[in-house]
C-alpha cells in the first residue's frame, strides 16, 4: 500500500466531505471539478479505501471517509496552530491565546488574570471575544479558541474546567426605585415586578439557577425581556422597563442610574470556571493554566 499523500489531497478530501457536492467545492478550492474528482481518485488510490458513495448525484461519506473526516479536521487544525505558532516565534512573539468568556468575567477575573501573565510573558498575543456558554463549548472542541471562561454546571467530555469565581446574585434597580439595601426583606417584594433576565440560551443551567431563586421565594416571575448583555439589562432597568438578577461581579458602581442589593442571605451562588480543551496543544496554554490553578483558587 501506498502513502503518497500530501497536504492538498487532505484540504481537497476536507473540502468535498464538509459540503458533499464536488461543484461547489471545487468553485471553494478554486480549482476545475474534473481536477478535484481526480485529486479524489488518487486519495483514494493510494490509501487504497473508498472515501465517497455516488448515487443519482447525491454524494455520501462511506464509513471509513467519515473517520477520515473526524480525524483529519482534528488534526489539520492542530497543523494549522502550530505553523500559526511558528510564524509567532519569527515575529518576535513568544505565541497566541484565544479567550472566549461571558460578560461578567471581563469585569475584574480577565484584567487581573492578563496582568499577572504578562508579568512573565510580555510577549504574548491576545485575542478575546465575548461569547455565550454554548458559543465557548463549540469554539473549544473546535479548538478555534484556547480557553474560556463560563459558567455551567456541566461541561462535555474532553474538556477540563476549574472553578475561580463563586459568588452570591444581586439585584439590579432603578435608582428611584422604592425599594433599597435598608428596607429590602426578601424577594417577594418583588413579585408584582417585571424583570429582565438573560436569555436561557445564553445559560440553560444558569437561567435554571435563577429560576430556583424565584421558587424559593414562593413566586414564578413576570420576565419582559430577556437578553444576553448585562449593558441592555441595566439600559432597560435604568430606563424603568423592570428590575434584575446578576452575578454580584456584574455590579457596575459607575451607573449612577441604578443600584444593587445583594442577596447574600440566599442559598443559590453561581459559580464562574475556567474551561479549555485538554487535547489542545497551544504550548501558551499551559503556561496560564499554571497561573490560573497556582492564583485562583476559590
Amino acid at each position: 500500500m501506498s502513502y503518497q499523500i500530501e497536504l492538498r489531497h487532505i484540504r481537497y478530501f476536507l473540502a468535498v466531505s464538509e459540503l458533499l457536492h464536488f461543484r461547489k467545492a471545487a468553485e471553494k478550492l478554486f480549482i476545475s471539478q474534473p481536477g478535484l474528482s481526480r485529486q479524489i481518485k488518487e486519495m483514494e488510490d493510494h490509501l487504497g479505501i473508498k472515501l465517497f458513495d455516488r448515487h443519482n448525484r447525491q454524494v455520501k461519506l462511506t464509513p471509513t471517509g467519515l473517520y477520515l473526516k473526524e480525524e483529519l479536521s482534528k488534526n489539520l487544525k492542530s497543523l494549522d496552530a502550530i505553523l500559526h505558532h511558528a510564524k509567532l516565534l519569527e515575529d518576535g512573539k513568544d505565541g497566541k491565546l484565544n479567550f472566549g468568556y461571558v460578560g461578567s468575567a471581563m469585569q475584574k477575573i480577565i484584567p487581573e488574570l492578563l496582568l499577572k501573565f504578562t508579568e512573565d510573558h510580555p510577549n504574548i498575543l491576545f485575542s478575546l471575544k465575548e461569547m455565550d456558554n454554548n458559543k465557548q463549548i463549540e469554539g473549544l472542541l473546535s479548538q478555534d479558541i484556547d480557553i474560556g471562561f463560563v459558567r455551567l454546571d456541566r461541561i462535555p467530555r474532553g474538556l477540563e474546567s476549574h472553578p475561580i469565581l463563586k459568588e452570591p446574585f444581586c439585584l439590579v434597580l432603578p435608582k428611584n426605585h422604592v425599594i433599597d439595601a435598608s428596607n429590602f426583606k426578601s424577594l417577594s417584594q418583588f413579585k408584582e415586578e417585571h424583570f429582565i433576565l438573560f436569555d436561557p440560551e445564553y445559560s440553560a443551567s444558569y437561567y435554571e439557577k435563577v429560576m430556583e431563586i424565584f421558587d424559593d421565594s414562593g413566586f414564578s416571575p413576570i420576565v419582559s425581556h430577556n437578553t444576553i448583555h448585562a449593558g441592555s439589562i441595566y439600559k432597560l432597568v435604568e430606563n424603568n422597563f423592570g428590575i434584575s438578577i446578576v452575578p454580584k461581579s456584574l455590579i457596575n458602581e459607575t451607573n449612577s442610574k441604578t443600584k444593587f442589593i445583594e442577596l447574600h442571605k440566599i442559598k443559590q451562588r453561581t459559580i464562574l470556571s475556567a474551561i479549555w480543551n485538554k487535547d489542545n496543544r497551544n504550548p501558551i496554554l499551559n503556561n496560564i493554566l499554571s497561573l490560573i490553578h497556582k492564583e485562583m483558587i476559590i
